[in-house]
C-alpha cells in the first residue's frame, strides 16, 4: 500500500528513510539480538544513541557550551508548569506573549504558580497574527519572557524574536529545527517531539545552565532542570525509542544540509501553497501575510459544507488529516520538515481541480 500524504498537525509525518532504518533495526539493533526498546537505558548501545542524539542537536543548532540539551517527559504541556516552578522566584512575576491557543495554555498554567503579566494578546484576532515586537512593553523586573514561536491552530509564526533583558523562553514545539536559530538569544527553548523531532514520548529542552540554579531546593528532583543536567537526562528510565528516532531524524536533517538546507525546502513548500491561496478567490488564508507559518497553512472555503466535502475528497486521494482544529474549523495543511514537496504539489493540484468543480 502506498503511503498517504499525512498533513496531521501532530503526531506528524516522519521521514520515510528514517522509518525504513527503524524498521530494519527494530528486532535486532546492531547485532545485539534485541530491539533498542528492550535495552537498558544505561547500557553501552543505548548510551551511544543518547550521546549522538544530544551531539546532533548541539551541532544543528550551534548551541553554545554554557547550555545543556535535556530529554524530559510530560510533553511540552508539562513545561507550562515546570518553567515558572523553576525560574520564577517567590514574589517575582513573568511576562507572557499570547498569540494563540498554545500561548493561552501556557498563560493558564503559569497563573496557578505566580503573577503573570500578559504584555500582548492577539489570540482572538481574525485574521490571525503575531504581536509586533515594537508594541511589546516588558516589565523591568520580569523573571523571564515567554513566547510561542509557531501557533499551529492560528497558522502564524514569529519571524523575528524580540530582544529582551530578562531570559527569553520559547515554546518551539511546532517549528524546532525548521530554520537556523541563534540559541544564545534564549534562556530556554522547549519542544514536544511529535512534530519535527520524533514520535511522542520525549520533550526537548535547551537551557542556559545558570538558569537551572534558580530552582528552589524544595522542588522535587524530577521537577528540577538541574537534576536533568547533572544526570544527563538519565535520572530515571528514559523513553529510549523516541531518543533513537530523534537520532535518526537529526542524521536525516544533516544529510539535507542542516537547518539552512531544510529552511530552503520548507520555504519552497509553503510558497507553493500560499501562492495557490493568493491566486484564488475561492480559498481564503486565515493569517496575515507577514506572519504566515511555514509549518501550518490554514485556510477556509466559502462554506463549512464545502470544507467537509474538500476534506473527504482529499482523503480519498491519499491526502489525510486536512481538517482544521476543532476549535476553529477550516482547513489546515501541516507541512513539517519531513513532509515531502511532492505532497504539496498534489494538494495544490487538487485545490485547483476542486475549485474548478465547486467554485
Amino acid at each position: 500500500m502506498a503511503r498517504s500524504y499525512n498533513f496531521s498537525a501532530g503526531p506528524s509525518i516522519l521521514p520515510e528513510d528514517v522509518l525504513k532504518i527503524a524498521q530494519a533495526e527494530l528486532l535486532d539493533y546492531k547485532g545485539t539480538g534485541m530491539s533498542i526498546m528492550e535495552m537498558s537505558h544505561r547500557g553501552k548501545e543505548y548510551t551511544a544513541v543518547h550521546e549522538e542524539a544530544i551531539a546532533n542537536i548541539k551541532s544543528l543548532l550551534k548551541i553554545p557550551d554554557n547550555y545543556s540539551v535535556l530529554f524530559m517527559t510530560g510533553g511540552a504541556t508539562s513545561q507550562f508548569s515546570l518553567i515558572p516552578m523553576n525560574l520564577m522566584g517567590a514574589g517575582q512575576s513573568a511576562d507572557y506573549i499570547n498569540a494563540g491557543s498554545w500561548g493561552a495554555a501556557a498563560v493558564k498554567d503559569a497563573k496557578k504558580l505566580g503573577k503573570i503579566n500578559v504584555i500582548a494578546d492577539t489570540s482572538k484576532e481574525i485574521p490571525t497574527r503575531m504581536p509586533k515586537n515594537s508594541d511589546l512593553k516588558f516589565n523591568e523586573d520580569a523573571a523571564y519572557v515567554h513566547i510561542t514561536s509557531n501557533e499551529t491552530i492560528a497558522g502564524t509564526q514569529l519571524k523575528d524574536f524580540p530582544k529582551t533583558k530578562a531570559p527569553l523562553i520559547a515554546d518551539m514545539s511546532s517549528d524546532i529545527l525548521s530554520r537556523p536559530l541563534d540559541v544564545s538569544q534564549f534562556g530556554l527553548i522547549y519542544a514536544g517531539a511529535q512534530k519535527n523531532l520524533a514520535p511522542a514520548g520525549i520533550t526537548l529542552v535547551i537551557i542556559r545552565n545558570d538558569l537551572a540554579e534558580r530552582a528552589p531546593a524544595t522542588l522535587p528532583d524530577l521537577f528540577q532542570y538541574r537534576t536533568f543536567i547533572a544526570e544527563s537526562s538519565l535520572k530515571n528510565t528514559i523513553p529510549t525509542f523516541p531518543v533513537y528516532m530523534l537520532m535518526l531524524v537529526t542524521r536525516w536533517l544533516m544529510a539535507k544540509g542542516g537547518l539552512e538546507g531544510i529552511q530552503k525546502i520548507n520555504e519552497a513548500k509553503a510558497a507553493k501553497l500560499y501562492a495557490a491561496l493568493d491566486a484564488s478567490s475561492f480559498y481564503k488564508g486565515t493569517a496575515v501575510v507577514e506572519d504566515r507559518s511555514l509549518m501550518n497553512v490554514t485556510f477556509r472555503l466559502p462554506t463549512e459544507e464545502l470544507e467537509e466535502t474538500f476534506i473527504k475528497a482529499a482523503s480519498k486521494l491519499g491526502m489525510t488529516s486536512l481538517k482544521g482544529h476543532r476549535s476553529v474549523g477550516g482547513i489546515r495543511a501541516s507541512i513539517y520538515n519531513a513532509f515531502p514537496p511532492e505532497g504539496v504539489d498534489a494538494l495544490v493540484a487538487f485545490m485547483k481541480e476542486f475549485e474548478a468543480k465547486n467554485g
